[in-house]
């Protein structure tokens, strides 16, 4: 398969093509199946309006509380311009631009099933945006996650009218001033488009298909950091056994206790005699911890993958069935939840990954107080340890669902909604945590299996540990350690699996 571009059309798109899509930075296209589509619908709608003077809401009739309120022909145009204009009420901070790509791609997705009612040369303009890296600003706050992410998706097609602001070439600039430079007219929206363009969950599923595309790689991290873990603690393999995980055959236990042991394969320090009858929990445990977060990550993946392929705007046109429908695939009460609780199982890597840290730096098993000679004149990893408590902390805050709330919005036309953006974007907020609290857990692990030495691990753990010597020296005395923790993120961020 080539890996330059990403096509789209009602065909199923998988995970793996979501994260080739984010690691090779693929262009997108339409196929000629959903080109068809996309015009058959149009061409539908326009004859619908034509010859019948029946209200479809958003198209020929005011929004949300103003449903009833009927817009004369010669206006319906002008009620498509003015819904992106009001909408784009967004603020806090910018939306990543990977992100915004993501969105970009998913409307595009979205668009390209043929019920929407949007002209080809809107879905065209919105592939040369992403294609040409022309990528409006977006604002985190302003979506309630129920009657479509409004605002977010405002301002992703504000550039389509000649209006909001871009990215281009690492700048922001006027949206307009990017149109003239690659000579692209102002698109002039027609029946439904805006309404097409701004109800639907892009903004969720973008950031949604973001935190499980990095969730994917730290769940993965955390084993592997463990196995170091695991090897510099001096730690007993009998919970890792395969009868104690057969008669508890949860997936995600059964996996992490069977990729742990791999890991731990021919080292010779797992093969010393033991002076400890157990080990902490933090240590022990972590096949039904890890285990557990890697089953809700399955979980919450194949309902954004159901997502990720359906249409989410409102109303629905269905040209076979002669129906054009409205109703709410709009709402995001089923990615609000499932994104609460990614956010809660993601958090417990880094809680128990703070419990390991402690441990290790606690002067048991051998190893030096705060892991470092001199303690005392030195105070070593001691503080790494409360940047991880605070962190730790600071994600149990976070993990308060946002699904358990909702407020009542346009006049009580909209009276129940999801909070799946604020789900979302504290989502990734949390994942961005964890993945430093590991950092912190790997930069402790390699500094106390140095003092193991010259006792060898497994191929696998002195694998990981050389590689992160090549970046982090060992620690003879104090040093600023926030330097280490910087590159120890990166590292964690960006290491490549072999398999």
């Amino acid at each position: 398969m080539s890996y330059n571009y990403l096509p789209l059309d009602s065909s199923w798109l998988g995970f793996d093509q979501v994260k080739n899509f984010l690691d090779y930075k693929q262009q997108v296209s339409i196929t000629f199946t959903a080109h068809e589509k996309i015009i058959q619908c149009r061409k539908y709608l326009d004859e619908k309006l034509e010859q019948s003077d029946e209200l479809f809401y958003g198209i020929n009739t005011g929004f949300g509380f103003l449903q009833n309120v009927k817009i004369d022909k010669t206006q319906i145009n002008k009620l498509q311009y003015n819904l992106l204009t009001s909408h784009a009420c967004g603020l806090g901070e910018e939306v990543p631009q990977e992100i915004v790509k993501l969105m970009l791609m998913l409307k595009i997705k979205s668009l390209s099933y043929g019920y929407s009612g949007v002209q080809i040369e809107t879905v065209k303009r919105l592939m040369d945006m992403h294609n040409n890296n022309v990528l409006p600003v977006i604002y985190t706050q302003g979506s309630l996650g129920a009657s479509g992410d409004l605002a977010p998706l405002s301002h992703l097609s504000l550039p389509l009218i000649g209006l909001g602001e871009v990215y281009y070439q690492n700048k922001k600039h006027k949206a307009k001033e990017v149109l003239e430079k690659f000579n692209w007219n102002v698109i002039e929206l027609q029946s439904k488009e805006g309404l097409a363009l701004i109800n639907g969950t892009q903004f969720m599923t973008a950031y949604g298909m973001f935190c499980l595309s990095k969730a994917s790689h730290l769940i993965k991290m955390a084993d592997l950091i463990f196995a170091l873990s695991f090897e510099a603690f001096d730690c007993m393999m009998e919970p890792l056994h395969e009868c104690i995980q057969a008669i508890r055959p949860h997936k995600g236990q059964v996996e992490t206790a069977r990729i742990i042991r791999a890991y731990l394969s021919g080292s010779d320090i797992v093969k010393q005699k033991k002076k400890q009858v157990q080990d902490p929990y933090s240590f022990r445990c972590v096949p039904q911890v890890h285990g557990a977060t890697k089953d809700v990550f399955e979980n919450v993946l194949n309902v954004f993958l159901v997502e990720i392929n359906s249409v989410t705007d409102n109303p629905n046109i269905f040209p076979d069935d002669d129906l054009i429908v409205s109703g709410g695939n709009f709402h995001g009460q089923p990615l609000a939840l499932h994104l609460d609780f990614l956010s809660i199982a993601m958090s417990e890597l880094a809680n128990i990954s703070e419990r390991r840290i402690y441990q290790l730096i606690s002067g048991q098993r051998e190893l030096p107080m705060f892991l470092v000679k001199d303690a005392g004149l030195n105070n070593g990893f001691m503080i790494p340890q409360y940047t991880a408590a605070g962190i730790v902390s600071e994600n149990k805050q976070l993990c308060t669902p946002a699904s358990v709330d909702s407020i009542s919005s346009s006049n009580n036309q909209e009276d129940h909604v999801s909070m799946g953006a604020n789900a979302a974007v504290k989502c990734l907020r949390v994942i961005d945590n964890v993945e430093k609290v590991l950092a912190i857990e790997l930069l402790s692990a390699a500094q106390a299996l140095d003092f193991r030495r010259p006792t060898k691990s497994s191929e696998a753990v002195e694998n990981l540990h050389s590689s992160f010597r090549k970046n982090i020296s060992f620690n003879d005395e104090d040093r600023v350690l926030h330097n280490d923790m910087m590159k120890a993120i990166e590292f964690v961020r960006t290491w490549i699996w072999k398999d």
